[in-house]
């Protein structure tokens, strides 16, 4: 059964002229649908303005749909009264952990979610240290949030969501603003929840090398769903990937230019360790 079900799901934005009145819409999400299965990491990709970031808001009702349905575990996000019940089953972590994080202590803002679900102070520490031990950062506690890195700033902002105990952590684009450093400590953290606490994990990045583990990968251009598969499935097509402005990694670019060149190298590599092995093979 799914966590995660949009159905046809269409979001126009309005679009206002200089003297503030409606001039029309523009249709930034259009007839999407995705199902997303419990425990699962999920990659959405997509360049600047395909609709990624805006279908991420609908996971969360921060945007409701103009036409058809998101299901959030069984919920429809239209239904008013299960509002809440979709925001704690589905947390959001944002692309700058600046405007996410309040708190003048990290333990304080790891807490702060928690608070105002209604659990109870002895509980709520509880989840705030297993919270920030899950993602590296319970050492930093007592800590003015000022005084740490980006990494470490978003490594705080999943813990406060995590700190909720949704079953869903939808995380919009949140190495986006990162050195590689911050960046590779963000995914590792994000990783290691999905397999320890098996929540479900949805990414949306434009980082190549952030997508290779995931359980499936759905690509967006103008809005719409153009290519969905496993990671080797949607790298192993580098000019349809291209066609839609998007980069591959490194290494799967490597060997296709390869394999371009006449070397038997196998489509779809993601790992250097996979084209060693495959050119260690060719005659």
């Amino acid at each position: 059964m799914s966590i995660i079900r949009a159905e046809e799901v269409s979001y126009e934005y309005e679009q206002i002229d200089e003297n503030g009145e409606i001039a029309g819409t523009y249709k930034a999400i259009d007839h999407v649908n995705i199902e997303v299965e419990p425990g699962q990491f999920i990659a959405i990709l997509g360049h600047n303005g395909s609709g990624k970031s805006t279908f991420a808001k609908h996971i969360n009702a921060l945007l409701l749909p103009s036409e058809g349905t998101v299901w959030v575990d069984q919920k429809d996000t239209k239904n008013p009264d299960t509002f809440w019940e979709v925001r704690k089953t589905a947390g959001m972590v944002f692309q700058n952990p600046d405007n996410q994080i309040i708190g003048t202590v990290v333990e304080e803002d790891v807490g702060f979610g928690p608070e105002n679900l209604g659990v109870p102070t002895e509980e709520i520490w509880k989840r705030v240290e297993e919270s920030l031990r899950s993602v590296g950062m319970l050492e930093y506690r007592n800590q003015s949030p000022n005084k740490l890195s980006g990494g470490q700033k978003q490594r705080v902002a999943i813990a406060g969501v995590v700190a909720m105990e949704p079953k869903c952590i939808v995380l919009d684009e949140p190495t986006a603003m990162l050195d590689p450093n911050g960046r590779k400590e963000v995914l590792e953290a994000v990783r290691d929840l999905q397999k320890r606490k098996n929540v479900t994990v949805i990414l949306i990045t434009h980082f190549m090398e952030e997508v290779i583990d995931a359980d499936k990968v759905f690509v967006m251009d103008h809005g719409q769903v153009v290519m969905e598969g496993k990671p080797k499935e949607i790298f192993s097509q580098v000019d349809t990937l291209k066609h839609y402005r998007l980069d591959v990694p490194q290494v799967t670019l490597l060997a296709w230019e390869l394999r371009k060149n006449g070397l038997d190298i196998p489509l779809g590599i993601l790992r250097e360790e996979e084209l060693v092995e495959a050119i260690c093979r060719l005659d």
